[in-house]
């Protein structure tokens, strides 16, 4: 159907690209920017006059606004992913990157960045080399495993353990495990997509040590014995479950298998860090107690990069590096630069080097002075609000320690006309953007996700006196 006489008719005032293009004001964009990125936006604004004009013939004449043709050249050119300042108290926060990196491991990634690097190649023998041998020996000494396997994410180092030990069999695991992680990961997915066969045993709460024999002997093609530890949530009270030893040894009567998806991957006893932790096993504890395969991440409580890491026995590992899976998996060099580097300051006894660690760390009295030194800050760029420093419960995340809340310090912000959401909404659009949380009506900034160079950037944030 063709529109009214009328509408085509103030259509044709709309101006043609190419003139928008030669007017002086975006003539001069065309010598700052890039022309794909000008054009569309001169197109984007050329279409937003016509639905006008389609809604409405007598609107008025239709003009072109070079700042506004400016404002969409910027937002083209913009990166999409962007550093910014978490202000959550979230230590390993999933939505904004989980762990941020140690100065070595960035180092680290630069250096292999900048040009070719040994990854795939043997610098004695000049022959091809292997990238899975650059952080084995690490790992092996760190975890007190016979061998090492990283892959590029820890529900990948599950799929392709499942995947090469129980493919077309049945992998046992307590109905208290069955657990369901950020985006709807969820472990019977995971297996279902490995190709092996659930067979639940035991309760929510409880399962006994002859839930599995009960199940070995009515599931004769059962291969593996899978323990998940639950990393983000806690069942409390009336509960029982089978250690990971219990389960290591009743595999080795019957001749299967047995694994722990460990996820966290706690490389330190976390105790020492002053936390308050429930039942956060290390990754060389949990080796300890004989189990032949254990998963778990390298941007979690570890402090590294995303990464999947396998370690246990030989044979086991061995097998997962022939599966055809791997080379869909396997980490790139930047990921095993960043994480070479982070567990050699754990070799080291560096580890307070890496953000996560300092982060979980920091004494109390630190955060209240930070905390204050914020308020200060805040109080002398932006007047208008009130700033009090706060006693709060923070977070570790990422899926870690569900059940440690330790205190920290806030800065609760306030504003007699705008709301925390709308405060929130400021800090967001800030360069760098920051992230902070709402809480019982406040909008809170907590410094222990904060370093102290970032304190002056979250105080000009605000900035309430730009129109919003």
């Amino acid at each position: 159907m063709q529109p009214p006489a009328d509408v085509n008719a103030a259509l044709r005032r709309l101006p043609k690209v190419d003139d928008v293009l030669a007017s002086p004001e975006v003539r001069g964009l065309l010598e700052k920017a890039p022309r794909w990125a000008v054009v569309s936006a001169v197109r984007g604004q050329i279409d937003r006059l016509r639905a006008t004009l389609l809604a409405d013939a007598s609107a008025p004449e239709p003009v072109v606004d070079a700042a506004l043709i400016a404002g969409a050249v910027k937002a083209l050119l913009e990166p999409s992913l962007v550093p910014l300042v978490n202000a959550t108290g979230v230590v390993l926060h999933t939505n904004l990157g989980r762990a941020p990196l140690a100065e070595v491991a960035l180092e680290r990634m630069v250096a292999v960045s900048r040009g070719y690097t040994n990854v795939e190649y043997n610098l004695g023998d000049r022959r091809r080399g292997s990238r899975h041998d650059h952080v084995r020996h690490l790992l092996t000494t760190l975890t007190g495993a016979d061998d090492a396997l990283v892959v590029n994410n820890c529900a990948a180092a599950v799929l392709l353990a499942l995947a090469t030990h129980a493919a077309g069999k049945g992998a046992i695991v307590s109905r208290g495990e069955l657990v369901e992680i950020g985006g709807s990961f969820r472990v019977p997915d995971v297996m279902r997509a490995s190709g092996v066969r659930l067979i639940e045993v035991g309760t929510t709460n409880r399962t006994h040590l002859k839930d599995y024999l009960r199940a070995i002997d009515d599931h004769a093609d059962t291969a593996l014995l899978l323990k998940v530890h639950r990393s983000n949530f806690a069942v409390v009270g009336f509960t029982t479950e089978v250690s990971a030893a219990e389960l290591a040894t009743l595999a080795r009567e019957r001749k299967l298998l047995s694994m722990v998806d460990l996820g966290s991957g706690a490389m330190l006893d976390l105790r020492a860090l002053g936390l308050d932790v429930h039942d956060e096993p290390s990754v060389a504890e949990v080796v300890a107690q004989g189990v032949d395969l254990v998963t778990f991440s390298g941007d979690k409580l570890l402090g590294g990069p995303q990464a999947g890491l396998l370690v246990g026995s030989k044979a086991a590992i061995a097998a997962c590096k022939s599966h055809p899976l791997l080379r869909a998996l396997r980490p790139s060099k930047l990921t095993l630069a960043a994480l070479e580097a982070t567990l050699e300051l754990y070799r080291d006894g560096r580890s307070s080097e890496i953000p996560t660690v300092a982060m979980l760390s920091v004494p109390e009295p630190t955060l209240e002075a930070r905390a204050h030194r914020l308020c200060e800050l805040c109080a002398a760029a932006e007047p208008q609000l009130s700033f009090d420093a706060v006693r709060v419960k923070s977070a570790v995340g990422g899926g870690a320690l569900p059940l440690c809340e330790p205190w920290s310090w806030a800065v609760a912000a306030t504003h007699a006309r705008r709301t925390p959401d709308q405060l929130d909404a400021l800090l967001r659009r800030g360069e760098p953007p920051v992230v902070a949380r709402i809480s019982d009506g406040r909008l809170l900034l907590d410094v222990r996700t904060l370093r102290d160079d970032e304190l002056p950037f979250v105080a000009r944030a605000f900035g309430l006196h730009k129109e919003t």
